[in-house]
């Protein structure tokens, strides 16, 4: 059928999913228009579909097999969001459909993105803390739908403040820098 181009830097977004005294926790994810993007570029605006059912709990993304003359579906469900309850059940479990198709796949191996409080703004409310700051993904290295690579910024520092090599991906480069 077909195989789905890894993420970019531009299209991964950073999502803050942990506050402490220690620094802060980051997640990585992909948006739904990330997904129709992809899809369209990938498989032609004309060639997939995606159909909602149980009040849009469930999500089937459908894609043109042209040898078998068929629709192809994968379906996953979502949860709701904090904001728009109903809008944001539609989009996760598009997304999640999406996953299931290879769209994004890498980002399930993030490494443990912490930032470290010397590189963000936290600020402690009672026993509750919080960040004032946002993140992007500045650079990334996929190999085989797996991240080898990333570089992390504080959008408002404009300072990089997180970076991960993969052990295995990093002694093959320097390798590969010495046989030069």
């Amino acid at each position: 059928m077909c195989m789905f181009r890894d993420l970019t830097a531009e299209e991964i977004e950073c999502r803050v999913a942990q506050v402490n005294e220690y620094g802060v926790n980051l997640l990585l994810y992909k948006d739904a228009r990330c997904d129709q993007n992809i899809l369209d570029e990938t498989v032609g605006a004309m060639n997939w579909q995606r159909t909602h059912t149980r009040d849009n709990a469930n999500c089937i993304v459908s894609l043109w097999d042209k040898e078998k003359k068929q629709w192809i579906a994968k379906e996953d469900t979502g949860t709701e969001s904090n904001t728009e309850k109903e809008k944001g059940l539609a989009s996760d479990s598009f997304k999640r459909a999406c996953f299931n198709w290879g769209i994004g796949r890498e980002l399930y191996t993030a490494p443990n993105i912490r930032i470290s409080p010397d590189k963000c703004n936290l600020k402690q409310y009672g026993d509750k803390w919080k960040c004032f700051d946002t993140f992007a993904v500045e650079k990334i290295v996929i190999e085989k739908k797996r991240i080898v690579a990333i570089a992390i910024k504080n959008i408002k520092t404009k300072q990089t403040c997180f970076v991960h090599m993969d052990e295995k991906w990093n002694a093959e480069r320097k390798q590969e820098t010495q046989n030069v």
